[in-house]
């Protein structure tokens, strides 16, 4: 008995190990995946809950978030197909990008030590509007731009990941690179 507890508790902390250390990421994906946050709420629960029951299947074959961002990928998908995601997407609007995701503030990209409100104003709209951007990317597209970018996952990685070729990944990455430049570059016309 006392080596179940043992068990249990080992499995405890090594879920909220993952938790701590991939739970925002967990969620920032599922957000990608269906743009709106209440889905992304119940996608990474549901993931973690697997992540739980499961871990002890976990090979090693990819890295810990390779691992993750496949199920919570599986998982998305499989509520995508559900009766309940196509309810809420029918009966409620899918969720704008007025919340931004962790990590995208524009005040990394400021040159000043210390931005008056004005310029963090308008750095925060323009990092809004590339989050915009990025979000209307057809899915392919978009998928491999922020795994890239947001998560600095490799194209091996990625490949992996998403099941394709690694020439693929590079394609997609680079045809969503052009996308998403010339969308900026009409915006700031």
């Amino acid at each position: 008995m006392g080596r179940e507890v043992t068990h249990l508790d080992s499995d405890h902390q090594i879920l909220y190990k993952l938790m701590d250390e991939y739970g925002n990421d967990v969620w920032n994906y599922a957000y990608f995946l269906t743009r709106n946050r209440d889905h992304a709420d119940d996608i990474s629960q549901e993931v973690f809950i697997k992540v739980y029951q499961g871990m002890h299947t976990f090979r090693g074959d990819a890295s810990t978030k390779t691992w993750l961002f496949t199920i919570t990928r599986n998982t998305a998908f499989s509520y995508r197909r559900s009766r309940f995601f196509k309810q809420g997407l029918l009966g409620g609007r899918i969720a704008s990008l007025d919340y931004p995701v962790e990590g995208s503030s524009a005040a990394k990209y400021s040159t000043s030590t210390s931005p008056s409100a004005e310029t963090e104003v308008m750095e925060q709209q323009y990092a809004d509007a590339i989050w915009d951007i990025i979000m209307e990317l057809p899915d392919k597209f978009r998928e491999v731009l922020v795994l890239s970018l947001k998560y600095d996952m490799k194209i091996k990685e990625i490949a992996e990941l998403l099941n394709i070729s690694e020439g693929t990944v590079k394609s997609r990455l680079s045809r969503a690179k052009l996308k998403a430049q010339k969308e900026l570059r009409r915006l700031e016309e």
